[in-house]
């Protein structure tokens, strides 16, 4: 194994090691807990080596990358598209990884209806996607409104039937020192909360992610 994949692969333990601490003192089961890889810009046998290792889920930000990378790879890993969705790209993307699993980056119903006719177009099964938020008011970030996010979910979840809404994503700021208050994710669990409400779902079948990826070295 190469130095850059036991990096990675020491890098991924530490992670899972303190998301399983931190579900015990919440009372979560950690085998409902994901966590993905990011991947991008590294090479493919640098996350076959993190494969064998045992790991499953990688994230990907690039279609091009992403297409070029998955048939290389063993057909059980987990591709979840990370980065900002174009719609001439949708096509592209589900047509040449038929074993993404998920889609983290909606943030318009534009985007949304792509995915759902495309998904419907080539026969694959529904396709689960995060509505993104953007909740650091960034103008640099993607990801609707936290005043939106509510009609976007819903429309997803009720006129997008080839897609299966599965919560909410959002990237904090990186520097979060100044505003201790968007790293504590109250923005994100407000918004979701304000979903199950009107969506009328359980809390506990849905997800939201903060950041919870971790960057192979």
């Amino acid at each position: 194994m190469s130095a850059a994949a036991i990096d990675g692969v020491a890098a991924l333990r530490s992670v899972v090691q303190r998301v399983n601490q931190a579900a015990e003192k919440a009372g979560r089961v950690s085998d409902q807990i994901r966590v993905v890889a990011v991947s991008k810009t590294k090479p493919v046998s640098l996350i076959r080596q993190v494969y064998d290792a045992g790991h499953r889920s990688f994230g990907e930000n690039y279609v091009q990358e992403i297409i070029e990378k998955s048939p290389q790879l063993p057909d059980d890993i987990e591709w979840h598209f990370i980065g900002n969705l174009q719609s001439n790209k949708v096509k592209p993307l589900l047509s040449g990884v038929p074993n993404l699993v998920m889609v983290e980056s909606v943030d318009d119903e534009k985007i949304a209806n792509m995915l759902d006719r495309v998904v419907g177009n080539i026969g694959r099964k529904p396709l689960k996607v995060l509505v993104q938020v953007n909740t650091s008011g960034e103008e640099s970030k993607f990801g609707v409104e936290p005043s939106g996010c509510v009609g976007l979910a819903k429309h997803v979840k009720e006129a997008c039937s080839n897609l299966e809404f599965s919560g909410l994503m959002t990237i904090g700021m990186a520097d979060y020192t100044s505003t201790p208050e968007n790293f504590k994710c109250s923005c994100l669990r407000n918004a979701e909360v304000k979903c199950a409400r009107s969506l009328e779902y359980r809390r506990s079948n849905v997800s939201y992610l903060w950041g919870c990826l971790v960057t192979l070295n």
